[in-house]
């Protein structure tokens, strides 16, 4: 991480994340860790996001922290006020093109600043988010790359190359979505076994290799390998196959995970506390309502901040938690169906009454930490999938793209903590699947996995553990510039 020697200095931390908040969550989680040991904490927003952060949290929500501030740099996309994420491939494209400029700008009037915070002594940078690692090894400042997905994604991202060579990708035509080929074995990846094409991440899924996404996450995962250090979103025991080939090519890898357990450890600080990454307004009325239902008797549905599905697909879900007869607490996005707004028939209100609760956010860790919670219908997002972990919660897994479909795979058979919901969802399938998972032999063997996870994460973290000993290790390299 270069060679300056910075113990006796105030140290600077700058922080990029990629746009989505996905990545905005485990940043400002690691940002907080880094400020409790006394880092001076600059976190760079796009300006898109840090105006939906402001109207979430009010205006004098980011004003006078100690220690912490927030800057913005432009994404490069026309200005929007909708209140969503951003087209994903749009938005890969023109960082990469675009932000390279504003943000060297940024760290170099943070630099010549006369304010009390002290020059920049490391940036963190998002996986994909390379030219802030650009950025840094130009102006000779310590960088360290944050791959905030799963570490089996990323080594399935650098396949990408190989795939290409091996004649795989690109696909003759759209058949391969239908006509078997993504049920084709793939046996060649290091460290990764019984994976199916359909389990690399989506973006492979192209008749044309400069689609954007393709060439985007490719590249991005491959510029990771030229930092001076990557820190992984993961602990050592959970993605262990993988993280022993990734340390045999990568300089220097860090696990710290999970960061949340980790953050136990920490001394309480009103700022830290107050300081949240959710780029939408929880509703915090439903941990009430779960503190009225049995143990283990409540399905959590939640598909993350990006997915989007027909409405065809919705009411399917509705009707399948409905027909269970099992409680249920489901987050509805307003634009979680494609190109319109979410709209239940009343009928299914009807029939759901007191044993659904409905909203648009909420505070998922919460959630899933409460004792009601007995399953996660998600999309196996990585922070969806290591806050399950943690709190010893099963999954049914429903992925939508990138490589939820890889911690699909993994969840479903080496992690066995999960079941698979079918790509074209059908309300009896989802009926049966919560009934296994909340009444059936699998589901409560599955229980008892997660469990022993949490436990394995727990340990992890604990003093003395491996993430804790990493974090130890990521604080002093970055104090000493090693």
């Amino acid at each position: 991480m270069g060679s300056t020697r910075l113990g006796s200095k105030k140290l600077h931390a700058v922080f990029v994340p990629y746009p989505s908040q996905g990545h905005v969550s485990p940043m400002m989680q690691l940002a907080k860790l880094l400020h409790s040991r006394d880092f001076h904490i600059t976190f760079v927003n796009t300006e898109f996001n840090h105006m939906i952060l402001v109207r979430s949290k009010g205006p004098d929500s980011f004003k006078g922290l100690p220690n912490f501030q927030f800057e913005t740099i432009p994404d490069g996309l026309p200005p929007s006020d909708k209140d969503a994420t951003q087209d994903i491939p749009a938005l890969c494209d023109s960082t990469r093109k675009t932000c390279l400029g504003p943000f060297k700008e940024l760290v170099i009037k943070l630099n010549n600043s006369s304010s009390e915070a002290p020059p920049v002594t490391c940036i963190v940078t998002d996986g994909l988010m390379g030219f802030g690692s650009k950025a840094a090894k130009e102006l000779g400042i310590p960088e360290v790359q944050f791959w905030t997905a799963s570490a089996c994604g990323f080594m399935a991202y650098l396949q990408y190359g190989e795939l290409v060579k091996r004649g795989i990708i690109p696909f003759k035509d759209e058949n391969f979505m239908h006509d078997g080929t993504l049920d084709t074995p793939i046996d060649w990846i290091p460290g990764m076994k019984n994976v199916r094409l359909k389990d690399i991440p989506t973006f492979i899924r192209v008749t044309d290799v400069n689609d954007i996404m393709f060439d985007f996450l490719g590249s991005e995962a491959q510029n990771c390998l030229n930092s001076s250090a990557i820190i992984f979103n993961t602990f050592d025991e959970f993605e262990h196959e993988v993280l022993e080939v990734l340390s045999t090519i990568s300089p220097k890898i860090y696990t710290i995970v999970p960061l949340k357990l980790l953050g136990r450890h920490l001394p309480e600080s009103k700022l830290t506390n107050s300081l949240t990454s959710s780029l939408w307004k929880e509703d915090t009325k439903c941990l009430e309502w779960l503190d009225k239902k049995k143990p283990n008797s409540v399905v959590y549905v939640n598909y993350g901040s990006i997915t989007i599905m027909t409405d065809e697909h919705l009411k399917e879900f509705a009707w399948g938690l409905a027909n269970s007869k099992h409680p249920f607490l489901w987050i509805v996005r307003p634009d979680v169906v494609e190109g319109d707004s979410a709209i239940l028939p009343d009928e299914f209100f009807e029939e759901i009454k007191d044993r659904g609760y409905i909203a648009s956010w909420c505070l998922q860790d919460q959630v899933l930490a409460h004792p009601s919670v007995g399953a996660f219908l998600t999309h196996t997002g990585w922070n969806s999938t290591l806050e399950s972990v943690s709190e010893g919660v099963p999954v049914i897994c429903w992925p939508f793209f990138a490589e939820q479909h890889t911690n699909c795979r993994y969840a479903c058979t080496d992690w066995e903590i999960g079941m698979e919901v079918s790509p074209d969802v059908k309300r009896d399938e989802i009926e049966a699947l919560v009934k296994e998972m909340l009444e059936g032999e699998k589901g409560m063997k599955m229980r008892e996995k997660a469990k022993q996870w949490k436990k394995k994460a727990v340990e992890a973290t604990d003093v003395g553990g491996s993430s804790y000993n990493n974090f130890d290790r990521l604080i002093k390299d970055l104090r000493y510039g090693e």
